[in-house]
């Protein structure tokens, strides 16, 4: 996507895959060709579904769209620059790299909401494919709140938990517990 060139409060923008973008989504395709894949869902957002497109494609599925799992709405924060959005309110920046479980954005969301429906939804799909292999396509907030949930912890953490471009995360639920078996891997796009 051309706005990871530079980092931007990217929410609910919806561009395209650059042509780097196409190719890391067939490498994650072709990383988790080995797993036996019963489902994959995927954020409502293009850059999501363009990734989810080749995972399904390689298990000879559909992707389902999963609303819960779209990225954080930043309001009137969306499409701006770090820069930007420093120079608009300086204060909710400062908070938001500091203390960003206390930030509510503009016109948008929290981590707060945005962890409370994409936890909803995930917990719907381990008890809908329990024992099965679900693949879900998200938003990197997304995936940073999802493993706070798994490593229980709360969202004062949120700068702790590194999420890359196209990264993978692996966890197992089982008797009701989960393990975080992988978190951030980007070996298959890394020499893209």
């Amino acid at each position: 996507m051309e706005w990871n060139r530079v980092e931007r409060f990217r929410g609910r923008a919806d561009p395209a895959l650059t042509e780097v973008g196409v190719k890391q989504a067939q490498a994650m395709a072709e990383r988790i060709a080995r797993w036996r894949v019963s489902a994959v869902y995927s954020s409502p957002l293009r850059r999501a579904l363009e990734t989810a497109y080749p995972i399904a494609k390689r298990f000879g599925l559909e992707v389902e769209i999963l609303p819960g799992v779209i990225d954080i709405d930043y309001g009137e924060w969306q499409g701006l620059s770090m820069e930007e959005a420093e120079t608009m309110d300086g204060v909710l920046y400062a908070k938001w790299r500091e203390k960003p479980q206390e930030v509510e954005f503009p016109c948008g969301e929290s981590l707060d909401k945005v962890r409370e429906r994409a936890v909803a939804v995930v917990s719907e799909l381990i008890n809908k494919y329990q024992g099965q292999v679900v693949a879900v396509v998200s938003h990197k907030v997304v995936c940073q709140l999802l493993i706070l949930e798994v490593l229980k912890l709360d969202n004062s953490h949120f700068w702790q938990i590194a999420q890359d471009v196209c990264a993978l995360n692996l966890f197992e639920y089982r008797d009701g517990a989960a393990s975080a078996l992988i978190i951030n891997e980007t070996c298959h796009v890394r020499h893209l």
